[in-house]
């Protein structure tokens, strides 16, 4: 039984509005007797508020986009007696709210944490940080970077796509030497991407259910650009129609990974460019406990 809880919104992710988080409020405290709302302003707010309050309370619900997510998963991480956590989907892509099977309308949403039906999962580590859902270099870090704000905030996440197709034309290879759990790779790619999750850019990617529950990065290395390669990336697919070896991507899975490049290149971890290469990238198995919908593999 929770006690008590808290709310962290992002009131700048996404579209929410005072209705929409009224009814969700609606919603949780109906089987929370206490529920606290703070609502950030500014960067690295939330980190604070959960790593201030996230051993005080049972469980901590994140009302925002991924970014939102990454910024309390860095503040929780590290605690001694974590909450039990609830991510209600309030950005552009949600990518991580879609691998916890929540379902996409704010209000379903929280009728869906209300069962408190939970996995503990895994969450990946890079350079002594934290990410949910990615770690990625080259195509991926200069999409994010080239994402206009404006087109993102009037056609949501086909403002990703737009950017991704600018992007993918002008793409250059980048040298790099990864290390695994078994051996080394090196040569030339235009894109890195070690997934703890199962979606990018609101698209599922071919991998394993059980990916948040494994130990193991998923990790595709894309050695030449180009439109069909994109396609093949970006569209829908499963494991069991997906067949690596005839694929343009290289895929490996791991529970290590150490990357260097000739030259330090901005990293994208859940869609936030905070860090470079060369990193050390790691997984810590079960380590922070979800509510999640009735469609999680594992």
């Amino acid at each position: 039984m929770y006690k008590k809880g808290m709310l962290i919104y992002n009131g700048n992710a996404g579209s929410v509005d005072t209705t929409q988080l009224g009814t969700v409020l609606g919603v949780l405290s109906v089987e929370l007797p206490e529920l606290i709302v703070r609502r950030t302003s500014e960067p690295g707010e939330a980190k604070k508020l959960c790593r201030e309050y996230g051993e005080q309370v049972d469980v901590l619900y994140i009302l925002g986009g991924d970014g939102t997510v990454h910024e309390c998963i860095n503040g929780l991480a590290d605690l001694e007696r974590p909450p039990v956590i609830g991510v209600l989907p309030g950005g552009t892509c949600n990518d991580f709210s879609r691998a916890l099977a929540m379902p996409q309308q704010l209000a379903r949403a929280a009728e869906v944490l209300n069962e408190r039906q939970t996995r503990t999962l895994d969450i990946g580590t890079a350079n002594g940080h934290f990410f949910t859902n990615f770690y990625g270099i080259g195509l991926i870090s200069e999409t994010s970077q080239n994402i206009n704000a404006d087109i993102k905030g009037a056609f949501g996440k086909l403002g990703y796509f737009l950017s991704t197709l600018q992007t993918v034309r002008t793409a250059q290879p980048f040298a790099f030497e990864l290390e695994h759990d078994e051996g080394t790779l090196s040569g030339e790619a235009v894109m890195i991407y070690a997934a703890n999750g199962r979606f990018l850019g609101t698209n599922p990617l071919p991998f394993p259910d059980e990916a948040l529950q494994d130990g193991l990065l998923d990790v595709l290395i894309i050695r030449e650009a180009g439109l069909p390669l994109l396609r093949e990336l970006l569209s829908r697919r499963s494991p069991e129609n997906w067949k690596p070896e005839n694929s343009n991507i290289e895929y490996i899975r791991t529970s290590r990974l150490e990357l260097r490049t000739e030259q330090p290149m901005p990293a994208d971890t859940d869609g936030e460019i905070y860090l470079q290469t060369p990193s050390q990238l790691g997984v810590l198995p079960g380590k922070l406990t979800f509510l999640i919908g009735d469609q999680v593999g594992g």
